[in-house]
């Protein structure tokens, strides 16, 4: 499944608030970018994931995120941005500025 207009319009109503956002399709997915810092992706599966590791991840880990792992079992380190925040752009930004001030 490819990222569509409509994915990417979602993504920008989440982090609005962080302003400086701009992003970049890859392998299907998109790259989410704030002044130019990644700090989180779109999977082509629909999924947000947040940079993380370390405390970050371990907090990410505490609220029931998931690392982000390929076909080949090889994770990365980002984790799934908790479900509590898709729908409340307030919390997906302090989640996001999280993961900006953790890169």
């Amino acid at each position: 499944m490819a990222v569509t207009d409509e994915d990417i319009a979602f993504i920008y109503d989440l982090f609005g608030p962080l302003g400086g956002l701009s992003h970049r399709k890859m392998m299907g997915g998109l790259s989410i970018y704030s002044d130019g810092q990644i700090f989180a992706i779109l999977s082509s599966e629909g999924r947000v994931y947040l940079k993380a590791s370390g405390d970050f991840a371990q907090a990410l880990a505490a609220e029931g995120s998931v690392k982000f792992e390929m076909e080949n079992g090889r994770g990365m380190n980002y984790w799934t941005l908790p479900d509590a925040a898709l729908d409340d752009p307030q919390e997906a930004g302090a989640w996001a500025r999280r993961a900006i001030d953790a890169v």
